[in-house]
């Protein structure tokens, strides 16, 4: 996944969409050059957090709001979880690169095809996790929250793992 730095300028749909790519791929980026060894590792010893287990949140994330809330799929089920419970994917004990990013891959492809088939930012859905109405724009910023935040706690996970650091 090629990060590419968002414009300073352009359509509002254009820089949430060009934000959001950026940060997919800052996650991506985090998580390069590391076996599947390293991208379970659990360094700070009072979290589970670990970078595959962040690859596979976020996959649940994408399919959550994208495929189930914004398309409708309510009935589809989370990738790692029966019971609809995000925090399963952070249990990345005996998860493996190609299965985490290739599901996430593919939840990312499946949020690009809905965000672009949608006919304006203004499309708004019911959301059972919010209990409220909500606009493709509204998901679309909820995203770019979900990844900026969970990329400082990759971020410092990267960088307690073997010490690489920058953006």
């Amino acid at each position: 996944m090629e990060r590419i730095s968002p414009p300073t300028n352009g359509s509002e749909r254009e820089m949430l969409r060009a934000h959001l790519d950026f940060h997919r791929a800052t996650l991506a980026m985090k998580c390069e050059g590391l076996g599947d060894e390293d991208l379970r590792r659990q360094p700070v010893p009072t979290s589970s957090l670990t970078l595959l287990g962040l690859v596979r949140h976020m996959a649940e994330v994408e399919r959550a709001w994208f495929r189930r809330t914004i398309n409708g799929e309510h009935d589809l089920p989370l990738v790692w979880s029966d019971t609809g419970d995000f925090q399963q994917a952070y249990d990345a004990s005996k998860a493996d690169r190609e299965e985490a990013f290739k599901a996430w891959q593919a939840e990312v492809e499946h949020a690009r095809r809905i965000e672009r088939a949608a006919e304006s930012l203004d499309v708004t859905v019911h959301s059972a996790r919010w209990n409220a109405e909500v606009s493709l724009r509204a998901v679309l910023l909820h995203m770019i929250h979900e990844y900026a935040r969970h990329n400082g706690h990759a971020d410092l996970i990267r960088e307690a793992t073997d010490g690489t650091t920058g953006v």
